[in-house]
């Protein structure tokens, strides 16, 4: 089997399991928008960024390090296992203490506006804190899984997680009311406690869910041979430290602005159009799935390949297949977004209205997941020279531009700022990976093949958004003539990929 096919075949595993987890978050988006104003769905957004960037804290850069040393350390299997789960357990520990013993001012910290209760919100950080730590202690577990190549079972855990969320989310949110409305057995019982639309029990079935996740892994986690080496774990601690660094850099990247319209917008208002911005973020969803399979599939693929001979070119290879494959997305998500707003409802017609207000940056969210995902591809040199500084570097330029940025122009442009720099921030950090990967780690890329296809890509969108206002037929006929151009491009290369 070529490695074109293989690195496909286990990324299409991946994909298809994120895919399918994520429609089925994504279908929870109509669920909670239809019956949460724009204003709770906010805090729903703030809590999940928040998240994001202490998940980073947590997992500590241990997973790339774990298949870096891997490969790297193949006669210490076990020790580099050992040493990387220990490492996050330890981590998980301190900040469950100490953040369970601040979770009152954490809570006073994060509460805003003038009708959210106090001790919601320190229901809401006890729950988040819980779920943070299960998810690093699963963290390495789960890349193990996809270091021996068992996509498959991967797949299947985080399913079966997304499948739990999303039935208990359905249960709380109109199984418990249908019931009290019916009269149904239980219902005496769940009047005494059940609070109508209230945004607590979606976090609440994330806990759950994160917690029957980690007994799944229990068979991964028992199977580990504990044995701790000093000398390989400060080794791993050296190369983990600036991939942590870069890790929660790119989180400050992807959720730091919502973070930031909270605290620099009127507090009448900031909820709100965070809830904007988040709810019309998830149509940008789509592509950030195929980004994130991609990272799942070509993580460890590419540093199993390192010492082939010709792994400059493969790389180089699935840059371009990448590159292609993520315009097409772009051109068809845009083509069809009156569709897809509708997975953004609300049962009262203003408070829709308000929701899809925001649809106007859908486009440059989904440009700036476009240099996201190149940028997640060039970052393979650092990552296989052991100079993983320069993945801080990089990741800290865009974290620079993102906050300063954010807080000059988010008062006078609120969420559309945020986007144009998000868009700006992964354009810069895409720019940087490159040139700095062609000095040190020289990889021969179809550079002006590539941007043909983004500049090409980008034209069409502007097109059928702007030019033709949305207009779902002319978008899907530029759709169809974008792909068929592509297609006549590239036939000769699909054809051999296929034949072998």
């Amino acid at each position: 089997m070529s490695t074109a096919k293989k690195f496909a075949g286990q990324t299409a595993i991946y994909g298809l399991s994120t895919i399918v987890s994520r429609t089925l978050y994504f279908i929870l988006t109509p669920i909670i928008t239809n019956i949460l104003s724009a204003r709770v769905y906010g805090i729903f957004t703030k809590m999940y960024s928040w998240a994001s960037i202490f998940n980073a804290i947590l997992s500590f850069g241990m997973e790339t390090t774990f298949f870096r040393f891997l490969n790297k350390r193949s006669e210490s299997a076990d020790k580099v296992y050992s040493n990387s789960f220990l490492v996050v357990i330890a981590i998980s520990t301190v900040f469950l203490t100490a953040s369970l013993l601040f979770a009152h001012p954490i809570a006073v910290w994060l509460k805003t506006g003038y009708n959210n209760s106090l001790d919601d919100y320190i229901f809401y950080v006890r729950c988040f804190i819980y779920i943070l730590v299960i998810d690093a202690v699963c963290a390495i577990p789960f890349a193990k899984l996809r270091a021996d190549n068992r996509p498959v079972r991967y797949a299947y855990i985080k399913f079966f997680n997304v499948v739990f969320v999303v039935s208990l989310n359905l249960f709380l949110l109109f199984g418990v009311p249908y019931i009290i409305t019916n009269n149904l057995p239980g219902a005496v019982w769940m009047q005494q406690w059940y609070r109508l639309h209230w945004v607590g029990y979606v976090f609440l079935s994330n806990l759950i869910a994160s917690g029957f996740t980690l007994l799944m892994l229990l068979p991964e986690i028992f199977q580990m041979k504990l044995k701790y080496d000093t000398s390989i774990l400060k080794e791993m601690l050296l190369y983990s430290f600036p991939v942590l660094v870069a890790n929660i850099s790119f989180i400050i990247n992807e959720n730091l602005d919502k973070l930031l319209l909270d605290k620099l917008l009127p507090a009448n208002i900031s909820e709100q159009e965070v809830g904007i911005y988040g709810a019309c973020a998830k149509i940008a969803l789509f592509l950030s799935i195929f980004v994130q399979a991609f990272r799942l599939g070509a993580e460890p693929f590419f540093f199993s390949h390192s010492g082939n001979k010709n792994s400059a070119q493969t790389y180089a290879r699935i840059m371009n297949y990448f590159v292609i494959a993520v315009c097409l997305i772009f051109v068809a998500l845009v083509a069809n977004i009156e569709i897809l707003k509708y997975f953004i409802r609300a049962a009262n017609p203003v408070q829709r209205d308000i929701y899809w207000s925001g649809l106007k940056v859908v486009p440059l969210l989904l440009f700036g997941y476009i240099s996201l995902g190149i940028y997640m591809n060039l970052s393979v040199w650092y990552k296989l020279s052991d100079q993983t500084k320069y993945g801080l570097y990089i990741s800290g330029v865009g974290a620079v531009v993102t906050i300063v940025l954010n807080i000059i122009f988010i008062p006078m442009y609120s969420y559309v700022a945020s986007a144009w720099i998000s868009l700006l921030a992964y354009s810069t950090m895409m720019a940087l990976s490159y040139f700095w990967g062609q000095k040190h780690y020289p990889i021969p890329y179809n550079i002006k093949k590539n941007l043909a296809y983004i500049a090409s890509s980008t034209i069409v969108v502007y097109l059928s958004f702007v030019i033709f206002k949305r207009n779902i037929f002319i978008g899907n006929a530029l759709l169809i003539a974008y792909a068929a151009t592509a297609f006549y491009f590239e036939r000769k290369e699909l054809i051999s990929i296929f034949k072998r």
